[in-house]
Order: structure tokens, then sequence, then C-alpha cells
């Protein structure tokens, strides 16, 4: 079975997949929402990779650098042994910043014998819509096109140029590189020289890694997610991105293919939560920024979604010329879905501000601009709250009242009243707390149905949803509340398919979902341990990492009958909440184990 069996690599600027046989599918340079240099994954004929040959006596294995996001992929036959290590250079420099040019390198490690291999270069700039010519030069291989708007592209290597465009063997005796460039150098690359930027790389992320937390159980799964999250952070504004790629399909052969490589708050907003969580204060305070410069009048609305520049406008076009993955058509880039409103976003900045005050206090330099964006966001909430709106799973058809977006109307207020306690701004709060008051007796009287005893997915409706289950997370209500205890099974019953989650089962836009959102499996499995069914939670838990890839990375979506991987990858929603689970499962170990030995002590 095909599945989405690639490893990501990154540096913060941009990103690229490498699939389980050591070829380069994916990447668009100089930044993560560039057109595309190869897009094999979207178009197997005319997408354009980067692959490493070797006949059918080789064995191929990948892993990553256990703590980097440097990724391993090794070619053996027995005698003849080597490895190709992936990864797009980023360290600090000694006179300040990071350098994370727009550049792959494949560092080739011979390990054994004399190994065979032969390269498939074949690079499609601008999304493989116009010729891309290919040439050797002296120093370099040079890649342009001209048709759509004129764009270069260089190759630089140890090995022989000629050999390497003619797909001819090359015998592997000592290491060598391959630099893939957006720019031509002004210093060649030398062998010793990129293995320098490979060793720094190394470092920058072991660093990195370090300062995350060790947990007793799930460290590993923690850390390749954190790490995973930290790639799909762009350090230039601050911006997270929803995923790495646009347009993988929810499901194969249908049409819900999006364009994912931008910032929405939400995702973005839950992610900075869980990575402070982790302690990596930078993410979160240049995530806080991008938000501070966001909101320059005090009265605009957020959009739901902005470019990773802070672009507000992200028209959707379609690639026809493109097959898509595995056929599925259209191909899109831009997404529509940033004119969409959707009141629950406000909720969810506030959280992610009050969260970082709480735990950084001391080092919040702009608190004055974090009060007025505060009061700011309780003005709008207050002015909308009771208008209808597309809800967390943008429907693109007519607006509703849906639960979620009124709970996370109420989170805004009931954050803001906390960060007015937090700065000390008495003068608000009476008039603040009477809102909260009248918004949470409004979601009681009528998100809340007799006939299915659980909270449900609109006022007035009868149709579940997965996404109230965060009402607990966000302190709405309790987990031992009889309420939200019988809307968790009512959930589970309804929505749980082998396990698996569907976000809902009223039609959508597109019909009936035909796959599992993995984030809604990942807040059941939380909501279920979190009302008492422990054990029952880490066997889904645990079978749930099963479905991951063979790096341990998730995208978007689950099929509910093969469990392959679907939509877009690697989602930055899957793997905050896979941090989540594996934290509260992780700290509930060890406060067992602290009761067993103060036990043993007793004794």
């Amino acid at each position: 079975m095909d599945n989405l069996d690639y490893g990501i690599i990154g540096n913060c600027r941009s990103a690229a997949l490498i699939s389980k046989k050591g070829s380069l599918d994916w990447c668009c340079l100089p930044e993560f929402d560039s057109s595309s240099i190869f897009a094999k994954i979207l178009d197997e004929k005319i997408g354009g990779s980067f692959e490493i040959l070797v006949d059918d006596s080789y064995t191929i294995e990948q892993k990553y650098i256990p703590k980097t996001a440097i990724l391993v992929t090794s070619y053996s036959d027995g005698d003849n042994s080597f490895e190709v290590q992936d990864f797009m250079p980023r360290y600090y420099q000694e006179r300040g910043g990071y350098h994370a040019p727009p550049e792959i390198i494949r560092y080739i490690r011979h390990i054994s014998g004399k190994p065979v291999f032969r390269v498939l270069y074949n690079p499609k700039l601008e999304y493989a819509m116009g010729t891309t010519n290919t040439y050797v030069k002296e120093n370099f291989i040079a890649s342009l096109t001209h048709e759509v708007k004129f764009d270069t592209f260089f190759l630089y290597t140890s090995f022989d140029k000629e050999m390497v465009l003619a797909q001819q063997d090359i015998v592997l005796e000592n290491d060598g590189y391959f630099l893939l460039g957006y720019n031509e150098k002004i210093l060649l690359p030398s062998l010793e020289r990129v293995y320098l930027e490979l060793e720094r790389t190394k470092v920058y992320w072991l660093n990195w890694s370090n300062r995350t937390p060790t947990y007793k159980k799930y460290d590993a799964e923690i850390k390749r997610s954190a790490l995973t999250l930290k790639m799909l952070s762009y350090d230039k504004s601050g911006a997270v991105l929803a995923a790495a790629t646009t347009s993988l399909p929810e499901t194969i052969g249908e049409v819900r293919n999006w364009d994912y490589r931008f910032c929405w708050i939400r995702d973005a907003s839950m992610v900075i939560k869980v990575v402070s969580q982790l302690g990596h204060k930078n993410i979160a305070k240049r995530y806080l920024q991008f938000i501070i410069d966001l909101i320059p009048d005090k009265d605009e609305k957020l959009q739901i979604m902005y470019g990773i520049n802070k672009e507000k406008k992200l028209t959707e076009e379609t690639l026809d010329h493109l097959e898509g993955y595995k056929g599925s058509k259209p191909v899109r880039i831009g997404n529509a879905a940033y004119k969409q409103r959707q009141n629950d976003i406000y909720g969810i900045l506030m959280d992610v501000i009050y969260t970082q005050l709480e735990k950084f206090s001391t080092e919040i330099e702009n608190g004055e601009e974090l009060w007025g964006i505060t009061k700011g966001i309780v003005w709008i909430v207050g002015k909308h709250w009771k208008e209808a709106d597309k809800g967390i799973w943008e429907f693109r058809t007519e607006d509703r009242h849906f639960t979620f977006s009124k709970v996370l109307c109420w989170t805004a207020i009931d954050k803001a009243i906390k960060v007015a306690e937090f700065f000390g701004k008495q003068r608000k709060l009476a008039k603040w707390k009477a809102l909260e008051k009248e918004i949470r007796e409004d979601i009681h009287q009528n998100a809340w149905s007799e006939e299915k005893q659980a909270f449900t997915q609109s006022y007035g409706s009868n149709h579940l949803d997965a996404s109230v289950l965060l009402m607990e997370s966000y302190g709405f209500i309790d987990a031992k509340d009889p309420k939200y205890v019988s809307t968790v099974l009512a959930i589970e019953k309804e929505l749980s398919n082998d396990g698996l989650l569907y976000r809902y089962k009223n039609e959508d836009d597109f019909g009936l979902p035909s796959s599992s959102f993995t984030i809604c499996t990942f807040w059941f499995i939380n909501s279920l341990f979190k009302i008492g069914h422990e054990e029952k939670a880490m066997r889904h838990f645990d079978r749930l990492l099963s479905y991951s890839n063979h790096l341990g990375l998730f995208s978007e979506d689950i099929d509910f009958k093969t469990k392959r991987l679907l939509g877009n990858f690697p989602q930055a929603y899957s793997h905050l909440a896979l941090i989540e689970c594996a934290m509260n499962f992780s700290k509930k170990h060890s406060e067992v184990e602290m009761l067993q030995s103060l036990r043993d002590h007793d004794k």
C-alpha cells in the first residue's frame, strides 16, 4: 500500500519531503510558499524529483539522527554500503542571527566496499508549468525556465557533473555531496565546507531538542513531534504553517484538496501553546510579535489565516496541468478560506496570550500591546458573539451557531478577565464578568441536547462534533461534570469507527467525510483519559501511534479501512495533539511511580 512514507527536512525558511527510498519529491524554494522545484508528489510524470537509484540487491532503510532534523537513508547490499544524510542548513552565526539559506544538502557518506548508484536529477521549476532546461556549467549544473516567469536553480556536487546528468553509474569510494541552491554561490562549496554545514546543523538541532524536557513515557514521540512543529515555523515573521504541502487529498480521488502552506491563527496558536509548555519561548515570542504586527488598528477584525509574510490576500487558483496526488485533482495554490468568518479565533488567541503571560511573565516586553489587543478582542467578541459563522471546519455553505465557536467566544472573555487581573486592571472586570456569564448561560441553554445527552455541533442541532470535546481543555466545563462525561461517551458511540474519529457525520459541502481527522482521535483519547477511562485511552493512543509512518510522522487524515495516511503532511495539528496526549500520560505515569515509591518507602 502506498502511504505518505516521507521524511521532512527544513530550516524554518522552507522544507522538503524525501521518500523512504531517498527520492526528493517535494520542495519549494526559496520559501515554504514559493513555487515548487520538485513536485513528484503531485505528479509522478512531470512534477520533478531528485532520486538516488540503486539496483535491487540493495536494502534501503531510513531514520532521523535522534533529536535532529537530519534524515538518513541507508543503502546496503551486504558488502557495499553508503548513506545519504539530507538536511537544510540552519545554525546560529557568530555575528548574530541564523544561517538558513534556501538550500538542501545531500551528504553522501561512504561506509564500506564500492557501492554503485545512479542519480535521476530532474528539477521542474515553477510548479512544472513550463519547460525547465538543465545545463552543465563549469562550476555547477544550472536549471532555468522562462515561460511562466524567469527562474533559475543550481546544483553543486563533488561528483562528475556529466555522469550525474546522464544517469551513469557512480562508484563510491569516498564521501561526496550534492548541494542544491536557489542562489548561485559566491564561495564555491567543498566537501570540507559541506561537512562543516552538516555538523553545525546537527549541533543546532541537538541544542534545540535539549531544551525540550525529558518525559518518562513517549519521550521520543514528543521530541520528534516538537521538531516537526519547529520545522513548520517560519523564522522571518513568526508564522506557523498548518503543513508543508498543498493539495494532498483527504480522500484519494476526491476534491477535498487544499493549500496548507499558510498560517491559520487557530492552528498556529494551538501549536504555540503546546510548544511553550515544552519551554521553547523564542518560537512563542516570535509568534506573538507576528500577531501584534497583524493588528495595527484596534478595531480591525482578524482574518482566520494569513500568508507566512503576513499577506492578507490568498487568492485560490488551480494548477490543471498537474495530475494531483494519486490522480486527486485539482491541485490548488492559495486558499479561499481566508475570507471566511470564524468567531473562535479570538478565544484561541486570548488563550495563547494568557498562557504566555502566565509562563514567561518576567520576560514579556510587549505587555502594553498585549493589553491593547486584549481590550480590542473583548470589544469584538462582545459585539459579534451572537452571530453565526463558518466554524472550525470551514463549512463553505451557510453560517450556523457552532458550539465550538461559542465556547471559544466564552474563552476569549474568561482569559481576558485573567489578563486584566494579571495587569491589575480592575475597572474592566465587572463588565467583562457579566459578559462571560451571559455567554456561558447561553451555551448551556442552547448547545445541550436532551435527546442526545450531549453538547452538539451547533445550536438546536442533533449532530455531534469532535470539536466539542475541547470544552474541557479550555476550562468551560470540568472533566468530571456529568454533562461532559455524557458528551464524550455519546461522541464515542456516534463518531468513533474502529477507534478512529469522524469530525462529524452530517453531510458538508462535499458529501460525507470518508476519512478520520487525526487530531479528533487525539482529542477523543485525551477526553477519555480525563473522564477516568485511562487504560482504554492508553490502548487507543498506542494503536493510533502505530498508524504513523515509518518515521513517526502524521498527516491530517487516516483512512478508516486501510489506515493509510491522507491529507497534507506533516500536519501541525496532528503533532501538537499527539504531544498533549503524551504529556498527560507521561505526567500520570510519573505520579503513579511516585506514589508507588512512597508506598514502598513506608513499608
